[in-house]
């Protein structure tokens, strides 16, 4: 997409080149540590009980453990933030124009609005809930509101996923305020009170939050439809495909479990994010209000 170059909308912290470890990170578990765990898990075959256990050390205060030599060096203001490199530069543009396109649908709903926050990170870095790990992939934390990249992890999604392209990494961050809005919705709340209350369908309400999201993503992008190049809904409707839960799994050499889908089949995040891009109308993605999503 052909964004505009990022503002002073946009509110960044970096932690790249801070010498985080493990542990101090005064931070919360709850379902945002649950889930960046699964995606770990889905993405790069991480055992999630091992990955929550370090992260539930991280919140008890656990000796902390050094960081290797970072590989790049944060910046100490928003710019210089935004420039370290090309990815963030990207990012950092993306999100102002999500900024500017979710604030007024907010206002014109009369339901208050605030920015997330972008926060950068080397290897490891502390978010409200818990710590942050390249392995975790991008997330958003509703504690503290910021969304999570070790951009790094746009060349494993190009190299390891085979999903190309910069609307392709744009739909990751879209994705991820797809998240925001349903935080500030109050969504975010209700479906961890009903995970909790029916825990046997937990993963069920997981898959409809995650598709929430991509069709928000694709909401934010049919309401920029004039920035859109040829050739970028197909690189989003490839990456959503191809970090589908059921291709997830097939190229790790597991079988595909719809039981144990967290963020729904390929086919799904297809359809939810075409959705989005078709409409183009927030009001025209409740999951919640639809029969269970197919799988196929």
């Amino acid at each position: 997409m052909r964004l505009d170059e990022f503002d002073d909308s946009v509110n960044v912290e970096d932690q790249r080149g801070s010498n985080f470890g493990l542990g101090g990170t005064g931070g919360r578990i709850g379902c945002g540590g649950i889930v960046i765990a699964l995606i770990g898990w889905l993405v790069f075959g991480i055992n999630p009980v091992q990955m929550l256990g370090s992260m539930q050390g991280a919140d008890q205060g656990a000796q902390t453990s050094q960081i290797g030599q970072p590989s790049r060096t944060g910046g100490t203001t928003a710019r210089e933030s935004c420039t370290v490199n090309a990815y963030s530069h990207e990012s950092c543009n993306a999100l102002a124009s999500l900024n500017h396109t979710w604030q007024p649908l907010f206002e014109k709903a009369g339901i208050a609005y605030k920015a997330p926050k972008l926060v950068f990170y080397s290897q490891q870095g502390r978010s409200g809930c818990g710590a942050a790990e390249s392995a975790m992939g991008p997330f958003y934390c509703p504690a503290d509101q910021g969304i999570y990249i070790d951009t790094d992890f746009y060349d494993q999604m190009a190299q390891q996923l085979g999903a190309k392209g910069e609307f392709a990494r744009e739909y990751v961050i879209a994705h991820e305020y797809g998240h925001h809005v349903q935080n500030l919705l109050g969504l975010s709340d209700k479906v961890r009170n009903l995970q909790e209350s029916r825990p046997s369908q937990a993963n069920a309400l997981s898959v409809r939050l995650e598709l929430q999201a991509d069709c928000y993503a694709g909401v934010w992008a049919a309401k920029n439809g004039d920035r859109i190049d040829p050739g970028d809904i197909q690189s989003g409707l490839n990456a959503a495909h191809q970090i589908g839960d059921d291709t997830l799994a097939q190229e790790s050499g597991r079988r595909p479990v719809e039981a144990a889908f967290t963020h729904g089949s390929s086919a799904q995040r297809m359809k939810w994010l075409k959705q989005g891009l078709d409409s183009g109308n927030e009001d025209t993605c409740d999951t919640f209000g639809t029969a269970q999503p197919s799988a196929q």
